[in-house]
């Protein structure tokens, strides 16, 4: 489609994504197609998602199930179609963008790729050399265990799929294999396969936010990085995160020649969130994201136009700007216990902190470790805004 003429939603010339999966990531992006006027269809497993709360359309469907998505998708005859989760019908994607019925982003092999670890790696390691942790991958404790035997101990055992911490464990020893296997294993994953890596003793860990789109000045594809994003992991949980990340000029050429490497081979125009561990002025890749990022939420308070702005534009084909406005830090607001009516406390305390901003997901059930909220705050330095974030997201509680 000609990405300079939008059409107007809810009318017959409207401009049309299908947005599969509507947690807070697909509400913000809702928010950012909204505003240039294109027409959003959230999908989700289950009703009031947080997308479905603020799109123009709204539908209950697994995005896994091939015949319900070609069902949406010849109904709603989408221009773009966008997911939002790993877990959506490759094959759907793939016939759509072979009959170029619609845009699938950023690519349907990009997200073919981003169903398991295993392809992403293989794609890194084996068709591009780039720098990863030895790995394995296992289909069983016993084989977790021959993995950690081979790999030596300690290893990290996660999900096959990308979870953003969760069900991440290090393995100390042949003693903890049953209990790492049980925290990373996920049946109803279309991948249940856990993958197993050699740890790597690293400084810290970023997310590379990298920006495909066609540069104006030459008609080109190009790509836009913004400014690296810190993160801290605590027991497999992300416990928070930090723009912009002090990295030497060594480190943040590997890793920006690493992320343009890897978003190359995907593809597709729109932003890939890249994971990365750095030591020194080594970089090794972890994982990467054909979407807007967890962590790169943080943009929304501390750069010019957010990740989420940025994938709309991107998509389109339009200008990209990835100007860094303050330093700023996120913490995530988590649930510990279960309850089906969420209510908050502290929020008028979190919001009297200088320069924080709250967001609530909407999420409509809680259970322990759901994320339910962001708390973003921006300061003249990172570790005063590291300070602020910790003490708004404390604030918060999520209650029955």
């Amino acid at each position: 489609m000609n990405s300079t003429r939008l059409g107007t939603p809810m009318t017959a010339n409207a401009t049309k994504v299908l947005l599969l999966g509507s947690g807070e990531i697909g509400k913000e992006l809702t928010l950012s197609f909204q505003r240039l006027g294109l027409e959003v269809h959230a999908v989700d497993r289950y009703s009031n998602a947080p997308a479905h709360q603020s799109a123009h359309f709204s539908y209950i469907a697994d995005a896994r199930d091939p015949r319900q998505i070609n069902e949406l998708i010849e109904k709603i005859q989408p221009d773009f179609i966008v997911p939002e989760i790993e877990t959506v019908a490759a094959e759907s994607l793939a016939r759509a963008e072979e009959e170029g019925s619609a845009v699938v982003v950023p690519t349907a092999r990009a997200c073919e790729l981003s169903l398991s670890r295993e392809g992403i790696r293989r794609v890194a390691s084996e068709e591009l050399g780039l720098p990863t942790t030895a790995y394995r991958f296992a289909s069983s404790a016993a084989e977790v265990g021959a993995a950690g035997d081979e790999l030596g101990y300690p290893c990290v055992v996660k999900p096959a799929m990308s979870t953003s911490g969760r069900g991440h464990t290090l393995l100390k020893g042949p003693e903890g294999v049953e209990q790492a296997w049980q925290e990373a294993y996920q049946p109803d994953s279309p991948n249940p396969q856990v993958t197993v890596e050699r740890f790597v003793d690293f400084d810290y860990e970023v997310t590379i936010l990298a920006v495909r789109s066609i540069d104006p000045a030459t008609g080109e594809m190009a790509t836009w990085f913004c400014e690296p994003i810190g993160r801290k992991h605590s027991h497999g949980r992300l416990v928070e995160f930090w723009q912009p990340a002090l990295m030497s000029d060594g480190a943040m050429d590997n890793a920006r020649s690493m992320a343009a490497r890897i978003t190359n081979a995907m593809g597709g125009l729109g932003v890939y969130g890249v994971e990365l561990f750095v030591s020194g002025d080594e970089v090794y890749f972890s994982s990467v994201s054909p979407r807007p990022h967890d962590t790169g939420t943080l943009t929304t308070s501390t750069q010019r136009f957010s990740e989420f702005d940025l994938h709309a534009r991107a998509i389109l084909g339009m200008p990209i700007d990835v100007t860094l406005v303050s330093p700023g830090a996120s913490r995530f607001v988590y649930a510990s216990d279960f309850t089906e009516t969420v209510s908050f406390g502290g929020i008028a305390e979190a919001l009297a902190i200088p320069e924080t901003d709250v967001r609530l997901f909407g999420k409509p059930k809680a259970y322990p470790g759901r994320r339910m909220g962001i708390v973003t705050c921006t300061a003249d330095t990172i570790a005063e805004a590291r300070a602020r974030a910790e003490e708004a997201a404390a604030a918060i509680t999520v209650q029955a």
